[in-house]
């Protein structure tokens, strides 16, 4: 007859028992260890200003290409690129080898015009007494008008000879090109050209989107990469009222003072407009992930049951330390701020402090 130890039984029992709460404990504490740690932030939505950014390159509001009507070699040029100029300058002097010709034209028709002066008064005297015909009066003032416009066609020649020999700026500007150098003879390009930079203007082109919030006299802000952060203020002057038809966009001109003259033609600029404000949920910049291989940005969210949704958002302005969002997160939610490395969409997480 085989005894039976019940006392060794029960004792191994209660034994298995206890190791394999303990196991599951320890695997249940496990996978919480195993969570991935969060930090979140509470996102909402505020008024944004909606700034509008566009290049464009300055431009001068006048210029003037000063060259001469008439062939000549230049004996003179007496400014450079870059110079400032004013109005009636001299900024080049030209051969005038044939004003002596034209100055002895005015003479002559002067001349010509005393004496037909002096037969047209003789005629009207004989007339006066009898002596002569009213046929002969007439002649004679035919004679006079043809003498009076004979010399001001010679004045005119002579007057346009020394215009086109000194050479004089009708602007006050910035010389922005010297085509010649001293013993060239003047061809088809102007001589020197000013261009008027008091003021300046850029020409910008919005879309139709954007169209319609802009208007004439309202401010722009303008930085230059010639002078980093320094920011220069500019008034739209012109909208454009029709759209072109490749780019689809309209032009918008802007116009800038210049009273110190620091920007000059060919500089570029960025043009920043004010188009109003809107609602706008507003993110840190470090809850914004950028999904390697492509230009798409992402933002987790945290759920009610604790896992996290990896939302695609579309990012409008940066604003400091945070980003605007067009879209992808509601106001209200509660997103990842740190800890997003070992996330993926769906996964349970731990939130931290």
């Amino acid at each position: 007859m085989k005894r039976i130890f019940l006392p060794g039984i029960f004792a191994l029992l209660i034994a298995t028992s206890c190791s394999s709460g303990k196991e599951e404990s320890d695997k249940q504490a496990n996978e919480e260890a195993a969570l991935p740690r969060v930090s979140v932030e509470t996102v909402e939505a505020r008024s944004v200003d909606q700034l509008g950014t566009y290049t464009a390159t300055v431009q001068p509001q006048i210029i003037n290409n000063i060259s001469s009507s008439m062939p000549g070699r230049i004996k003179q040029i007496l400014v450079d690129e870059g110079q400032q100029v004013s109005a009636g300058q001299t900024v080049a002097i030209l051969d005038d080898v044939n004003t002596f010709s034209y100055e002895t034209q005015v003479d002559n028709a002067r001349a010509n015009l005393k004496n037909v002066e002096v037969n047209y008064d003789r005629a009207v005297e004989l007339f006066n007494i009898g002596g002569g015909t009213k046929q002969q009066v007439d002649a004679m003032e035919i004679q006079l008008t043809n003498a009076k416009n004979a010399l001001a066609q010679a004045e005119r020649t002579l007057r346009n000879a020394r215009e086109n020999t000194i050479l004089t700026s009708p602007i006050a500007g910035v010389v922005t090109a010297r085509n010649y150098d001293p013993g060239d003879m003047a061809a088809n390009l102007p001589v020197v050209t000013v261009a008027r930079v008091k003021p300046v203007k850029l020409l910008i082109n919005v879309t139709e989107s954007d169209f319609p919030k802009i208007h004439k006299g309202m401010p722009a802000s303008i930085k230059f990469d010639t002078y980093g952060d320094e920011e220069f203020t500019g008034t739209v002057s012109t909208v454009m009222p029709t759209v072109d038809a490749n780019s689809r966009t309209f032009g918008v001109e802007i116009t800038l003072a210049n009273e110190n003259s620091k920007i000059l033609p060919g500089m570029f600029g960025r043009v920043t407009l004010n188009l109003g404000n809107a609602e706008r949920v507003v993110v840190p910049d470090k809850a914004v992930v950028k999904q390697q291989g492509s230009g798409n940005q992402y933002v987790y969210v945290l759920n009610s049951d604790g896992t996290v949704s990896y939302n695609l958002v579309e990012l409008g302005q940066r604003l400091g330390a945070e980003y605007e969002l067009l879209s992808g997160v509601e106001p209200g939610s509660q997103v990842v701020i740190s800890g997003q490395s070992r996330l993926s969409n769906g996964a349970k997480v731990e939130v931290t402090k």
